[in-house]
């Protein structure tokens, strides 16, 4: 029987603990005699414990290594490492980011400006902002402090700095919260998608280029390859990139270098940005919109059953609904699931005897909701409402 770490076809193995004192028992009593004791109270059975106990360890610092080389299965620093073949890395904590539109007089030139929210949060400005002959123009400003700041559409109408010409400044959409460092499981679904990076279509390429941005959490995208404007409302010969969070003039840049020539983007968030030759060209494409879904629980409550057991299967609905990916689908059945807390003590107090759901404050019921490929499902606690029986 072998003590150490086994490579083969099916990737590696290590016997376990017990499997390796067995070992050495076996060969101490080919040495000394069968009928020595070698149980954990005596002195050479403690012995005996010690050496299995490093060989154990030695065997799980092995797997650790080994799994250390793929990014499906690296942790910590080891997976940092091995995305780097990827061209990418894993994302520091970041600042919080929201789109302003300012208004003003044309041609101001507004430096090292700033705007605050109803909370007196600072948003800061690019280092330059000017505005042009529409009077409007539409900026990207990051919060002073790193971290999870948050600011509701149309909270953000304060101008902190004064500027001679500089008249408005509002929030069309909500700021897309930072994030603290990226967590493995993140990285992992990121290097997933980075490999599409120099993919052989263009939608798969720009798709994983925007993915790879600093800021970017959410992403997705669809093409338009006929000559009429198709079911999602994208154009013609055109497709339409969404994103959540980043910086919106870095992501216009990132899909004028992946897009093709004559391509035409879609989108309500325009920038514009200007080739090697000096020619403007004006990049569209979409920020998330958030779809607030309620959902309605109804249950047999057993024996042990709680309010605060109710609370549990809030939270895990509303989880489970805010992690499903942009443009998907809620199908109805599939929120049993978190709904019985499966796998808990807690999930055998109650009985469940329907779900119902509903989106946009609409009426409860038992059909699938289909979400556009710019939409993203919201939902707390607060929306969710149990009847208990």
């Amino acid at each position: 029987m072998a003590i150490t770490c086994t490579i083969d076809a099916a990737g590696i193995t290590a016997p376990a603990l017990a499997d390796i004192r067995a070992y050495f028992v076996s060969k101490y009593r080919e040495i000394y005699g069968a009928d020595v004791y070698l149980e954990p109270d005596s002195q050479d059975g403690q012995m005996l414990d010690l050496f299995s106990v490093a060989v154990h360890d030695a065997n799980a610092m092995t797997v650790s290594v080994f799994n250390a080389f793929s990014p499906s299965s690296a942790q910590g620093e080891g997976l940092s490492r091995v995305v780097k073949i990827n061209g990418i890395a894993r994302q520091s904590a970041t600042y919080s980011t929201v789109d302003l539109l300012l208004g003003g007089t044309a041609g101001t030139v507004i430096t090292s400006g700033y705007a605050t929210d109803e909370a007196n949060h600072r948003w800061n400005l690019p280092a330059s902002v000017t505005i042009p002959n529409t009077g409007q123009i539409t900026v990207t400003a990051t919060a002073a402090t790193i971290g999870a700041i948050s600011a509701a559409a149309g909270t953000v109408t304060t101008i902190g700095s004064p500027t001679r010409g500089w008249q408005t400044v509002t929030n069309p959409l909500a700021a897309v919260e930072g994030d603290p460092v990226e967590t493995d499981a993140a990285l992992r679904r990121r290097q997933a998608t980075s490999t599409a990076i120099p993919s052989q279509t263009i939608l798969g390429g720009l798709v994983g280029a925007v993915a790879n941005l600093p800021g970017v959490v959410r992403y997705g995208g669809v093409e338009n390859d006929t000559s009429a404007t198709d079911d999602n409302g994208v154009p013609g010969h055109a497709f339409s990139i969404v994103v959540d969070g980043g910086d919106a003039a870095t992501i216009a840049a990132a899909i004028f270098a992946k897009k093709g020539p004559g391509a035409g983007t879609h989108g309500t968030t325009n920038e514009t940005v200007t080739d090697a030759f000096g020619v403007p060209h004006v990049i569209r494409f979409m920020r998330p919109t958030e779809v607030p879904i309620s959902v309605g629980i109804s249950l047999v409550a057993l024996h042990g059953y709680t309010s605060n057991i109710g609370d549990k299967i809030k939270a895990a609905v509303a989880a489970y609904i805010e992690g499903i990916a942009l443009g998907g689908e809620i199908y109805l059945t599939r929120l049993y699931v978190p709904a019985n807390l499966s796998g808990t003590a807690e999930g055998e107090t109650y009985d469940l005897v329907a779900i119902t759901i509903a989106r946009d404050g609409g009426a409860l019921g038992t059909a699938n909701i289909d979400l556009a490929y710019h939409e993203t499902p919201t939902c707390s606690v607060s929306d969710i409402v149990i009847s208990v029986a």
